[in-house]
């Protein structure tokens, strides 16, 4: 993101110049008007004599002299605005890399079923940004073909969004009291925050509001222990954009088929692991070690996107150096040692196996598989 930053301050740079050279030129041109006008009206008041003619004509040179000096003003400062453009593509040039095909698999949407995949992201992040129509056509248009019990989550979260941007709380509140075990199993106050904006609602409204906010006050019961103070002063943000990002992210931890886009994930991940990718390629490449990294389906180093992107077991074997998979999942031992199966299947020895850590001997049989 810090490249885009770079290209974008060069942009505000040709933009402002871009505003000043147009109030500039319509200053000057504005002035030469005037001065043409005044002349014009000199021209209808002087008469043919001699002295009248002369003090036109030097009048009229004097009006040519500032009609090219304009000129060659407004040329010059208009050279320099292209200066500035062509520093904001060298600055695109200098920030971004434009062959990107050396860190991408050619052939990775070659097969209809990864076309099909690639198609059903983009709908379900169309969904998820209430963009309904836009989704149904691109449906129509891949052949994708989604499931109803797939777009009821959408839809619904979008109903509620949409009445949440209206200053509507009663759906989102109605939904948050359908899920509240849910939430209070993920510790989330979100019920608690839209009852509590509900009732600042109710406030608003005067004293004629008054009776029914004290009734609706009972909802604070269950919440009393955790929100003693809050519910005693009641004083918070009415920001209502705020609690729809509460509720959406609320809905994506509840809900599975709302899931956290699929699409916003791999746009932001790429974003963190390309320019890292980028240069990594350039080091293989200057130190001519080409054969380093021959499969595009395996990272040549470690990039660390943060908790929010880890979506696997991250489990590595401590007798054969590396990461466990499907097909060589982390093995539980009796004494509670953990290691992979296929260092399992290397330790074992006429059907017995000896920790490595510690002198118990066991049956290869009884390690259990774990999942993290």
């Amino acid at each position: 993101m810090e490249q885009c930053a770079c290209v974008e301050r060069e942009l505000e740079k040709v933009l402002h110049r871009f505003v000043m050279y147009g109030h500039q030129s319509e200053e000057r041109l504005d002035e030469l008007l005037r001065s043409v006008c005044e002349l014009r009206g000199q021209l209808v008041t002087f008469g043919v004599r001699d002295a009248d003619l002369t003090v036109l004509s030097q009048t009229m040179a004097q009006c040519c002299k500032n009609i090219k000096e304009t000129v060659q003003l407004l040329a010059s400062r208009h050279k320099d605005i292209h200066g500035s453009v062509s520093k904001v593509g060298k600055a695109i040039d200098r920030n971004f890399d434009a062959e990107v095909s050396a860190v991408v698999a050619e052939t990775v949407w070659d097969s209809p079923e990864r076309q099909k995949y690639l198609s059903e992201t983009i709908v379900e992040h169309l969904y998820r940004q209430g963009m309904l129509s836009v989704a149904e056509d691109l449906c129509q248009e891949s052949g994708v073909v989604i499931d109803m019990s797939m777009k009821q989550p959408f839809l619904e979260l979008n109903r509620i969004l949409e009445a949440l941007r209206m200053q509507d709380l009663r759906p989102a509140l109605e939904w948050a009291v359908t899920n509240r075990q849910r939430l209070l199993d993920l510790n989330s106050t979100l019920e608690f925050k839209l009852h509590r904006l509900y009732f600042i609602s109710l406030l608003n409204g005067g004293i004629t509001n008054q009776l029914e906010a004290l009734q609706y006050a009972r909802h604070f019961q269950p919440f009393a222990s955790q929100h003693q103070r809050d519910i005693q002063i009641l004083m918070g943000s009415l920001i209502i954009l705020q609690c729809s990002s509460l509720f959406l992210t609320a809905v994506c931890i509840c809900d599975l088929h709302v899931c956290p886009s699929v699409l916003n994930v791999s746009f932001a991940s790429g974003c963190m692991a390309l320019p890292v990718l980028m240069n990594i390629k350039q080091v293989i490449e200057q130190r001519q070690c080409s054969g380093v990294w021959t499969h595009k389906d395996e990272l040549p180093i470690e990039i660390d996107l943060g908790k929010k992107c880890w979506y696997h077991s991250v489990f590595a074997c401590p007798i054969l150096r590396q990461q466990t998979s499907e097909s060589n999942p982390p093995m539980k031992l009796i004494c509670g040692h953990v290691i992979s199966r296929d260092a399992l299947n290397k330790l074992t020895n006429a059907g017995k196996l000896k920790c490595p850590y510690c002198p118990m001997e066991q049956n290869p049989s009884d390690a259990k598989q774990i999942f993290f």
